[in-house]
């Protein structure tokens, strides 16, 4: 699985009722919810949409709102860019938060097996058995080099020069295979290596991540999370994509 996948793992966490912010990460994932057979996201009007509780989720461009309650019991499975298109289909079709497992691969029973495992090893391996039979070709090597690339920084055209083939054939079959136009996908990855950086010193991070000044990096900041860099709280060093919830309340139905 090395090739598609970059981890697979078992989450516990004792997080109150509430809600949080993930910062986008420009990965795609398989998630489990062990705890209740259920995943849901708001939309941007506060509207909270479910789907069972074993879920595709693509990609995303910008922050998404979650219950923290449905964190609490997990199995994650996290691709490499281009890693979930052989497993899936074209990823860039799928324009929900969540895509119901079921709606994808038909009905697997694939929660109600893992919450039987008898042990969190034997659920992990289970998930990777399910994930050697649903495997349906080699992975993109051009695209997961392109990855790389626009993770270092390189710029769409450069990319694409080395790949040999044109900007809009890059785009195609960067959207189709890993979920994001090239553009967004290094826009994203900028974020990541600047969350990486920053120290405090924001000013000093941007530069080094390749940001032309503050002011572009905080526009961008705002854009891709919603928040202002002084604004950014994560949860902790190791989870600097999950953003501290606020105090619990009720959820809209």
């Amino acid at each position: 699985m090395a090739p598609f996948v970059a981890s697979i793992g078992w989450y516990e966490s004792d997080l109150p009722d509430g809600r949080e912010t993930t910062v986008p990460t420009g990965a795609a994932q398989i998630v489990v919810n062990l705890d209740h057979d259920e995943l849901s996201w708001y939309d941007g009007g506060g509207v909270r949409h479910t789907r069972g509780g074993a879920g595709f989720c693509p990609p995303q461009a910008g922050p998404l709102e979650l219950d923290t309650a449905q964190q609490r019991r997990t199995i994650c499975v996290v691709f490499r860019p281009g890693g979930a298109h052989p497993f899936v289909g074209p990823v860039d079709v799928l324009d929900e938060p969540v895509v119901d497992l079921d709606d994808l691969w038909g009905r697997t029973f694939l929660r109600e097996r893992l919450c039987a495992a008898p042990s969190r090893q034997a659920a992990l391996r289970l998930v990777e058995v399910e994930l050697t039979r649903r495997l349906g070709h080699a992975p993109d090597a051009g695209i997961a080099a392109a990855a790389a690339d626009l993770h270092r920084g390189l710029d769409v055209g450069a990319v694409s020069e080395r790949l040999g083939i044109t900007t809009g054939a890059l785009r195609r079959r960067f959207a189709t295979r890993v979920g994001l136009a090239p553009k967004r996908f290094a826009r994203v990855r900028r974020l990541q290596r600047l969350l990486d950086t920053v120290d405090g010193d924001w000013a000093r991070a941007a530069a080094e991540v390749g940001y032309f000044d503050q002011a572009h990096m905080v526009n961008d900041f705002r854009a891709l999370t919603g928040l202002t860099p002084t604004a950014y709280e994560p949860r902790s060093a190791r989870e600097r994509n999950h953003v501290r919830p606020a105090a619990p309340r009720s959820a809209p139905r």
